[in-house]
């Protein structure tokens, strides 16, 4: 299994590289988070120990598991799901990332719970640039307040932007999408926001995020295989 997890992971990083390159960008432009959800301790240790130091999950109780038995790993944690005000505590105890804040009361939250003995916790915003009512994420003319008023809280840093646009199979489609989102963190970078992260692009569509100058892909099954 080991063996199988590095060759996945290199093959990853080659491809994730390669893009870069084909799109005339620096291959250490773009980092993997790798999205261990529902994926057992060993495919993670696996994957550490074969030079992948950042991990994604969705679920916090499961995350906390892992988190609890994989503390003498310098891993660092990135909760990527929809953050709920009664997760927050944990979250802003357990993890050095939080990629999907979307109002100021999660953020408030994030801010006040976060211990001090951390330093200040990364967040990214997640935007919901396809305008889907099912999905979480505030709008393009949301984000520039929000990012303000995180701007303003010590506990938190803001990094960034991130999104989960609409599935699309058309390769132009998924490139608009991301566009979208690149356009809006240059805006914001312009107004005085010192953003470095665009969280974009998963296993079906990173490449098209990376031509879209995406600086962190997330990705899960190419590297670790179907989850539990």
């Amino acid at each position: 299994m080991t063996m199988t997890i590095r060759t996945q992971l290199a093959a990853v990083k080659k491809r994730i590289a390669d893009y870069a390159e084909k799109y005339g960008r620096k291959a250490d432009s773009v980092h993997l988070l790798a999205v261990s959800k529902g994926q057992p301790i060993e495919k993670i240790e696996a994957a550490f120990q074969a030079g992948q130091p950042d991990f994604g999950e969705n679920y916090l109780q499961e995350a906390l598991s892992k988190i609890d038995r994989l503390a003498h790993k310098a891993i660092t944690w990135h909760f990527i799901g929809p953050v709920q005000s009664n997760k927050t505590r944990k979250i802003a105890e357990h993890f050095a990332w939080v990629h999907s804040v979307d109002n100021k009361k999660i953020a408030t939250r994030l801010n006040d719970q976060r211990p001090s003995h951390l330093p200040p916790l990364n967040i990214c915003i997640e935007v919901n640039v396809s305008n889907e009512s099912s999905k979480s994420g505030v709008r393009a003319e949301e984000v520039l307040p929000l990012a303000r008023y995180c701007m303003g809280l010590p506990n938190i840093k803001l990094r960034g932007l991130m999104t989960i646009p609409a599935p699309q199979k058309d390769f132009a489609a998924q490139r608009q999408s991301f566009h979208a989102l690149f356009l809006l963190w240059q805006r914001l970078r312009e107004q005085g926001c010192e953003l470095d992260t665009l969280s974009m692009g998963m296993s079906d569509d990173f490449e098209a995020a990376i031509a879209e100058g995406s600086t962190l892909v997330r990705i899960g099954t190419a590297i670790f295989g179907s989850r539990a």
